[in-house]
């Protein structure tokens, strides 16, 4: 009976030992969830600085280039950071063109990131990856409010500089063959004359005598400004010394169109 008796208990511990062998197995290696969820979304880039997983567009939430998100969303059907300025942004670039296909819904969708990102790196604008910030927005509503029957002097080909919107373009014959496009000029205190000039001096890459920095494309057109490609990024700074800053591609685009005696025709004021 004795042996009967131990048998048994021996046998309801070894059961005992594989159910909870199989409960440790079950409950015990698995990885902390919330950790898991923390990574997946810090992969995607919709985790918060703490780690904790936020829904793209809630107030807390940045973009790409770490200014806030729009609020009061629904989460994007896509990949692209939506910025603060969606709405705007796809409204200028269903008038200006050009860019691909935008709805003015003030949603962030594949197609909208596509025409924002041709749009970003077109004019130079960084990071382009599609976001809807400030910058890409200024930019968007210089050109669309830039008013190219401003400059057309009916003459053979005539360099357009418009003051406040800060755009430039090119019209020959009446039409328009280069632009508009963006520039910097000068700040406060050298700000760049309105007025009627002519393009006097042309040097593919002189360096500045005052500044000891290149001027690649130089084109001078009054005392000692000129056209030229910017040296830094075109969209930050109170202004350049006087000049009109280009980006690389329309500084050589416009430098193949001109020539010694070209007019120039600037007009408007700078904001503040």
């Amino acid at each position: 009976m004795r042996s009967t008796t131990g048998a048994l208990v021996a046998s309801i511990a070894a059961a005992a030992v594989v159910s909870l062998g199989a409960g440790a197995y079950a409950f015990g290696p698995q990885p902390d969830r919330r950790l898991t969820i923390a990574d997946q979304a810090a992969a995607t880039g919709d985790a918060s600085p703490a780690g904790k997983p936020e829904r793209p567009g809630s107030p807390s939430a940045t973009g790409e280039d770490g200014e806030p998100g729009r609020s009061g969303s629904a989460a994007p059907a896509t990949k692209c950071p939506v910025g603060e300025r969606q709405r705007e942004v796809e409204t200028r670039l269903a008038k200006l063109g050009g860019f691909g296909k935008v709805v003015i819904d003030g949603q962030q969708s594949d197609a909208d990131c596509k025409a924002i990102k041709k749009f970003q790196r077109r004019y130079g604008i960084y990071p382009a990856k599609g976001r809807a910030g400030p910058v890409t927005a200024q930019v968007a509503r210089r050109l669309a409010g830039t008013d190219l029957d401003a400059c057309d002097l009916k003459g053979s080909m005539t360099v357009c500089l418009d003051l406040t919107h800060q755009t430039m373009w090119v019209v020959r014959d009446g039409s328009t063959v280069l632009g508009p496009t963006v520039v910097r000029t000068g700040r406060r205190g050298l700000e760049t004359p309105s007025g009627h000039f002519t393009i006097t001096e042309k040097k593919p890459r002189p360096i500045s005598t005052y500044y000891k920095v290149p001027l690649p494309y130089w084109q001078r057109f009054v005392r000692d400004m000129g056209f030229h490609e910017t040296p830094s990024y075109l969209h930050e700074g109170p202004g350049s010394h006087g000049c009109v800053n280009l980006l690389r591609a329309d500084a050589v685009k416009l430098w193949n169109l001109t020539k010694v005696g070209t007019p120039v025709h600037a007009f408007g004021r700078k904001p503040a």
